[in-house]
């Protein structure tokens, strides 16, 4: 052997699936937060971006008599702090159905049931959402303009091809989706499914019941013409945060369905807790529900059977004075803050959007860019360069952060422009007076940005 080495092989790094590969990289708005975060202060700045809910509006003494009830019954909610199955507990499937049929969502009878059930997430409606994108193949999937940025890019991760189409002050436009659909030609074979956030986030326009009606004709003409169920998924998160008495009654989308296409999706984390990670899904029974429930044991059975049974019995004692509570809130909060964003950014502001439900504002602004590079963006997170506005960098003046609408449209889609002059605030989490603040170093920024403007 006469001391001869071997070459010393060269290990390469990990293999990685495809979608391993993207998902190694963080998508922008995952940066931006987490960029943000590291040196977030909470006694001064102000995150008008997170999509939480605001404490105040989790019911935590309920929450505290829930479980004594639930703990205290073994006989109704039996082993509740065992594993639970993976359709998820009877008591809350009841429950959600006594929920729906006493008109949370018009038009829902028992009869609505009799052929659709329904699952219980795992980890939220997010973890039903993933769910749908490793039990479809991939393909084509449509959706409104503005997106749910989270749920698009995580398609898009996995492999789908994401068309998205510009809506109004009704929701997705179905005249420009025919549009669409028409020029697809035999590329319509490609179609797996629709998905529509029926309160949009980010810009919580309401989807009208006529949208609604004709969404679910299209999908249904689409599946007689290529010999295939196409579902359509609603995304039902903040239906129950309508606090706008004006807005017509929401109809539910099962009461259309007359091929077995449609499904909802509905969290209780809004007008509950999130931290309950309780999301469900209601659909046609069949194979595809089936898979849905074999994905559900696979990744770990639904959620904690302790979170369901508890949110079984706040939905059966006192669920209205709670939602009542809440959209109470969210209206007083909603009217301020819009009185705040006429007073303070006026003619900056093109359209404004929002209010109605939910808790987010979408701002269009005349001539001011709002994209992490604009002035506007580098004035409210400080990085500007010009220490008088950006303050000394061991202790910089208040931050904002906001969700740029770059990252709510579609990269590919018709509203690029406009998006560079977009953007999502919430006035869910944070309380009044930081969201005043925010807004008035926003009329800041706004004056900065001009100024750049005319110096140039």
């Amino acid at each position: 052997m006469g001391g001869f080495q071997q070459p010393e092989m060269k290990i390469s790094d990990v293999s990685l699936s495809e979608y391993g590969k993207a998902s190694s990289i963080p998508s922008p708005v995952n940066r931006m937060m987490t960029d943000f975060a590291i040196g977030f202060r909470d006694e001064d700045d102000i995150n008008l971006g997170v999509g939480y809910v605001n404490e105040s509006t989790i019911p935590r003494q309920q929450i505290l008599i829930a479980c004594e009830a639930v703990l205290s019954n073994p006989q109704n909610y039996r082993a509740a702090l065992n594993y639970g199955g993976a359709q998820g507990s009877p008591n809350l499937i009841e429950s959600i159905k006594k929920f729906h049929i006493e008109n949370r969502i018009g038009g829902i009878t028992q009869d609505t049931f009799n052929a659709r059930d329904i699952v219980i997430g795992a980890n939220g409606a997010t973890s039903l959402l993933e769910s749908i994108t490793h039990l479809l193949p991939a393909g084509i999937v449509f959706t409104a303009d503005p997106m749910y940025y989270i749920y698009s890019n995580d398609l898009e991760r996995k492999g789908f091809t994401v068309i998205a189409i510009p809506e109004d002050d009704q929701g997705l436009q179905t005249d420009l989706l025919m549009g669409k659909l028409k020029a697809l030609g035999s590329r319509k074979a490609s179609i797996q499914f629709f998905y529509v956030v029926t309160v949009n986030n980010p810009s919580c326009t309401i989807l009208s019941n006529h949208r609604k009606r004709t969404l679910v004709k299209i999908a249904t003409e689409l599946s007689h013409e290529v010999g295939r169920k196409i579902p359509i998924f609603f995304d039902n998160a903040y239906t129950d945060l309508v606090h706008d008495s004006t807005v017509e009654p929401l109809e539910s989308a099962l009461c259309y369905d007359e091929l077995g296409i449609v499904h909802e999706i509905g969290t209780l984390s809004k007008i509950l807790a999130p931290g309950l990670r309780i999301g469900y899904l209601i659909g046609p029974k069949g194979a595809f529900l089936d898979s849905i429930i074999q994905r559900t044991s696979d990744i770990g059975f639904s959620a904690p059977l302790i979170n369901q049974e508890i949110v079984s019995y706040l939905l059966d004692n006192g669920i209205e004075a709670q939602i009542e509570k809440v959209n109470n809130g969210y209206r007083q909060k909603a009217k301020q803050v819009k009185t705040w964003i006429t007073e303070l950014l006026g003619d900056n502001v093109e359209e404004c959007r929002g209010g109605s439900a939910g808790f987010y504002y979408y701002l269009t602004l005349a001539n001011i860019t709002t994209d992490t590079n604009s002035d506007f963006f580098r004035f409210l997170t400080r990085t500007t360069g010009h220490e008088d506005i950006d303050g000394p960098s061991r202790n910089p003046h208040p931050k904002v952060i906001y969700i740029p609408g770059e990252y709510c449209v579609h990269p590919s889609g018709e509203m690029v422009d406009i998006g560079k002059r977009q953007f999502r605030i919430s006035y869910g989490f944070e309380e009044l007076p930081q969201i005043h603040a925010a807004l008035k170093y926003m009329q800041s920024a706004t004056t900065y940005s001009h100024e750049k403007l005319w110096s140039q």
